[in-house]
């Protein structure tokens, strides 16, 4: 099976604002398929979309701005004026994917003077790296484009792609057989380690596994961190992200990681906000009401990808196996919840005075809180720690979710339900 096989959640999405005038922009880590994403639309358009919506191959081209001929015809605005006029047939939309978008020589200016000739073209952009997307595309196009993000897989994506039929069982919410929570758990522990990386998610041995994942890591430091970025010094950029791998879920405290890696600590923050902007980690800060009740400003930090932290640590053991399997199980609901929250909703972490803690909080754009703790375990019934208790108590939300590896269940807490559920679960259940 090749994983253009794979559906992604985002594909509608993309599909729907295909009908819109501005462009449509793709960012995300490099290998997480946004060059099979495009060839997905441009498929779908041609072949498969709805009669009157399908769009004839002479109208779409596809460029790949890693090939010199492809950039090639971007040097000169004129170059890609005449090419877009020659083509034009009456009315008809002419579609422009364009992979790899910011090898453009100033992509923003460039491409919003041909944007602005109104010349009846949609642009389908693509771009690797956050940092040179808001450098070169972002600012000038204010107004003139909408921004996807396209993450390594999801848990649902993934276990959609590697079994199906089990994944429509789990999803109809049923109690499944000990055969089946066997073949279930297999599931999340391999995705729990080996990540979301398309390649390495579809990749059934074991070593290549490992293999794809450091080609994905090397390929990010050279490319990214070296190449655009210009770090001087990537062994210490490394040796910072192994760190952070280690203490993923914890708090982040920026002079203990300078003094342990002998880096200067306004280089560590540099390389934190690199991290960031590269979609490698994110830092979540806590969530509070009354600043001067609820203890630390310091946010925790989490890898987007399993895989990439479990590389950073060298530890692709099997979860059954690891002393940190609570660890590497809360850092996949992150990664989860990271793909799921966005703006104007956000992604918190509480802890009070009294050290009580509540792994996640989503606060809804509406104002709605829902805590989330997670349990790397199977579970009989919904068992609440104190700390979560003392949360519950305490700001009497309308639900509250403890994501576990098979329980599904609905208990009343005061007047909070209590959702056991599994990380299959989480965006119906936040409704997002």
């Amino acid at each position: 099976m090749a994983h253009n096989l794979i559906k992604r959640s985002i594909f509608s999405e993309i599909l729907n604002h295909l009908r819109e005038k501005e462009m449509t922009v793709i960012i995300g880590p490099r290998q997480t398929g946004k060059t099979t994403l495009l060839e997905q639309i441009k498929d779908y358009l041609v072949n498969s979309a709805p009669a009157r919506q399908r769009v004839e191959p002479e109208s779409l081209f596809y460029f790949n701005l890693d090939l010199t001929k492809d950039l090639a015809l971007f040097s000169q605005q004129k170059n890609i004026i005449n090419f877009i006029k020659d083509r034009k047939r009456g009315d008809g939309t002419l579609y422009l994917f364009i992979d790899e978008a910011q090898k453009i020589v100033n992509a923003g200016t460039f491409l919003k003077g041909v944007y602005d000739l109104k010349l009846g073209v949609k642009f389908v952009l693509t771009g690797s790296s956050s940092m040179e997307i808001k450098s070169k595309i972002q600012e000038s196009l204010t107004g003139r484009k909408k921004i996807f993000k396209l993450m390594p897989l999801s848990f649902s994506e993934y276990a959609a792609y590697k079994n199906s039929a089990l994944f429509k069982i789990i999803k109809k919410g049923k109690t499944i057989s000990d055969y089946d929570f066997y073949e279930w758990e297999k599931l999340i522990n391999d995705f729990a380690v080996f990540g979301g990386y398309p390649r390495a998610a579809i990749e059934h041995n074991t070593d290549k596994k490992v293999e794809l994942i450091e080609e994905i890591y090397n390929s990010y430091l050279e490319k990214d961190i070296i190449n655009f970025l210009k770090i001087q010094k990537p062994i210490s950029f490394s040796r910072v992200a192994s760190l952070l791998a280690a203490r993923a879920g914890g708090l982040l405290n920026v002079n203990n990681l300078a003094k342990e890696t002998g880096v200067e600590v306004k280089t560590v923050n540099y390389y934190l906000t690199i991290l960031e902007e590269t979609f490698i980690i994110k830092r979540i800060k806590p969530f509070f009401t009354n600043a001067k009740k609820e203890l630390v400003k310091a946010p925790k930090v989490y890898f987007i990808d399993n895989g990439l932290r479990n590389f950073a640590l060298m530890n692709f053991n099997n979860l059954s196996e690891r002393i940190d399997r609570g660890a590497v199980f809360e850092n996949l609901i992150a990664s989860e919840l990271l793909k799921i929250v966005k703006p104007p909703h956000s992604l918190h972490y509480w802890r009070s005075l009294q050290k009580a803690e509540v792994d996640f909080v989503v606060r809804k754009g509406d104002g709605e809180i829902i805590p989330i703790e997670v349990k790397a375990q199977k579970m009989d019934k919904p068992a609440v720690s104190r700390g979560y208790g003392s949360f519950l108590a305490k700001y009497n939300p309308k639900k509250a979710m403890l994501v576990n590896y098979n329980l599904r269940k609905t208990n009343k807490i005061g007047k909070t339900d209590l959702i056991a559920l599994t990380v299959a679960d989480i965006k119906t259940e936040l409704g997002l």
